[in-house]
């Protein structure tokens, strides 16, 4: 079967970055246009709840567990706020992974997780750049951001590495807004609507790749500036939006 999902999903639950809806609501919108799973992917944050889990559950989709953390190498090169990294599938102990040297055993201690590089080679000193090569060993797909217009496109780089290192390439929508919800995401052909076999379709490249280039002013750096000044706002104590989790769903 075809699972249209997205795997970098924020929502008004992330404690680091401004969204202006919340858990609930974010499972509403993707529910509308469709979507038969979605990764929960706070910063810092293991936001997913069996209450979440059943409201996305009651809407067709499967909710699945996840982070983007800040990573770091133990000799600071990666700088003070680190480098993004998803850990799908994951526990509240995932939000102690700190390093890479962590990761590493934590994926031993958790082998059913899942490692996702997002915005490898985007602008910014929160992609990973080169450490997605000194640490390829660790990853099991590769993030092609809709961040992209014909001629500023960071995934290309990101391609050339999946090449060589024989990883799958996905789609997200990196959803902050709802914006490029319906217009960024992957079609995976997993035997089942569950998370080894979502996992495992991906592993095996069974994936169609919906995205289309953006215009660079009015969809990327407009948008863009928008998002950074709100989070700018928002990291100094501005919550003009609701994080509420919703009620336990009832039998």
């Amino acid at each position: 079967m075809h699972l249209k999902t997205n795997l970098h999903f924020h929502t008004g639950d992330d404690p680091r970055d401004f969204v202006p809806y919340t858990t609930s609501e974010g499972i509403d919108r993707a529910a509308t246009h469709g979507f038969d799973a979605l990764a929960l992917t706070c910063h810092q944050k293991a936001a997913w709840t069996p209450e979440y889990a059943d409201y996305a559950a009651e809407r067709g989709i499967l909710l699945i567990p996840g982070i983007e953390l800040d990573m770091h190498e133990a000799d600071g090169s990666t700088g003070r706020r680190g480098r993004h990294l998803i850990i799908l599938n994951c526990d509240k102990d995932a939000e102690h992974v700190r390093t890479f040297a962590d990761l590493h055993d934590y994926r031993i201690a958790h082998p059913a997780s899942f490692v996702l590089a997002p915005h490898p080679f985007s602008y910014g000193n929160f992609s990973l750049k080169k450490f997605l090569e000194r640490h390829i060993h660790l990853v099991d797909a590769i993030e092609h951001t809709w961040f992209h217009s014909p001629r500023f496109n960071r995934n290309k780089r990101a391609a050339y590495v999946a090449v060589q290192h024989h990883l799958p390439m996905i789609v997200t929508s990196d959803a902050h807004t709802f914006d490029n919800l319906h217009t960024d995401y992957a079609l995976v052909n997993a035997e089942e609507k569950s998370i080894p076999s979502l996992f495992d379709a991906i592993r095996q490249h069974k994936i169609a790749n919906v995205t289309h280039p953006k215009k660079f002013v009015r969809e990327m750096a407009l948008p863009g500036a928008k998002l950074v000044s709100k989070n700018f706002l928002y990291r100094r104590g501005w919550k003009n939006h609701t994080s509420a989790r919703i009620p336990a769903v009832k039998n």
